[in-house]
């Protein structure tokens, strides 16, 4: 997940909080099945960098990485992508 603006909050320790509506499960829950599903986190330094975030408060499927990285991962492979 390439995290940008205020979503690279989402990469700190203990942000990912709540629940997204009745009936959803917690969010931690879900950030968690992501990550043991094999996702990670892929954080605008640009963007992290502007908030003067601490870089030692990622969690460990987060890494400062921009547009080249996020590309190399890609691949030359099409991609499915959605935004909300």
């Amino acid at each position: 997940m390439f995290l940008t603006k205020e979503a690279v909050r989402l990469a700190l320790d203990g942000t990912i909080q709540g629940v997204a509506c009745e009936g959803c499960p917690p969010l931690p829950d879900l950030a968690a099945r992501f990550e043991t599903a094999g996702g990670i986190y892929m954080v605008c330094p640009i963007c992290f960098e502007a908030k003067h975030l601490d870089k030692d408060a990622l969690v460990s499927k987060a890494e400062l990485a921009g547009t080249v990285p996020m590309w190399k991962w890609i691949g030359d492979e099409g991609v499915v992508t959605f935004s909300y």
